[in-house]
């Protein structure tokens, strides 16, 4: 109900005009003037009465519960937030076990690390791959594949640490990944609850005939967006996640190769096929 505002203000003062002409003993013959300012008014009324109803809609739709949002996309929008749901435990949990699992202590432990150096540094080959054996890591399991190629010579230790360095890599990465098809697929599923969403409340409109009006569209709006927001929720989170425990992950495997290259630099010299180790310069003496 559209009413001219400025067209009621100047009515409204003419009557107020004609009020005080009335009162001060004069006659007014404007019967038209009387007509429209009581129209006027009655749309006036009409009008704040239609505020105040859309007002306590608005009010009730704010006061909606947090869980009856999340559920309000009907069937389709109920079976996408119930998988997101779960997406979001399983990237919950990944992020916290990875966390926990990609530590230095756990990839090279210091203890198994001083020991192995001791035994190799006094030529017990045998004693240090039973240390492997009996304290596994990622540390460990690259030493060991090292010491059953030294009779083989150097070139064959170098390959096969590389190797196993490439699988333990590997592994790794492997556990980290699961955060990034999570990033992926929780956006799509959002997309598809939202267009599902869409798709019911434009066929609702289309079922009225277009005598749906625009709060009605809105709501189906309102309602598919929901799942949209929740897959963001989830995707953020798990790609940032990914991204700084892939980086924990290289310089994790950085450090493994310096260390097993490091344990075997007191065998390395005595080995057939390694290369001779340049001595040190000296820095030129000035004169």
């Amino acid at each position: 109900m559209q009413l001219d505002l400025h067209e009621f203000l100047k009515l409204l003062s003419q009557a107020l005009l004609c009020r005080c002409r009335i009162a001060a003993g004069q006659e007014i013959h404007d019967s038209q003037l009387e007509q429209r300012y009581s129209v006027l008014t009655n749309r006036w009324i009409a009008s704040e009465l239609d505020g105040q109803f859309l007002l306590a809609q608005t009010a009730a739709a704010g006061n909606d519960s947090f869980l009856q949002i999340l559920f309000s996309g009907g069937v389709l929008g109920v079976g996408i937030m119930i998988l997101l749901l779960l997406l979001s435990v399983l990237a919950g949990y990944l992020i916290i076990d990875q966390s926990l699992s990609l530590r230095r202590q756990n990839v090279i432990p210091e203890a198994s690390l001083e020991t192995i150096r001791q035994l190799l540094a006094q030529g017990k080959l045998k004693e240090a791959d039973a240390v492997c054996h009996q304290q596994p890591s990622p540390f460990a399991f690259i030493v060991s594949s090292g010491l059953s190629e030294v009779e083989f010579g150097w070139a064959s230790v170098e390959k096969a640490m590389e190797e196993s360095t490439a699988e333990q890599a590997s592994r790794l990465y492997r556990r980290i990944e699961y955060l990034s098809v999570l990033g992926n697929i929780a956006p799509m599923l959002g997309l598809l609850g939202t267009v599902g969403g869409m798709i019911v409340a434009f066929r609702q409109v289309a079922a009225s005939q277009g005598t749906a009006g625009a709060a009605d569209l809105a709501q189906g709006i309102y309602s598919a967006l929901v799942t949209t927001v929740a897959g963001l929720l989830i995707a953020i989170p798990s790609l940032g996640a990914f991204a700084i425990l892939r980086n924990r992950v290289d310089q994790l495997i950085s450090e493994t190769i310096y260390a097993a290259q490091h344990v075997f630099q007191p065998i390395r010299r005595r080995m057939p096929g390694s290369l001779a180790i340049r001595a040190p310069m000296v820095p030129p003496t000035q004169k």
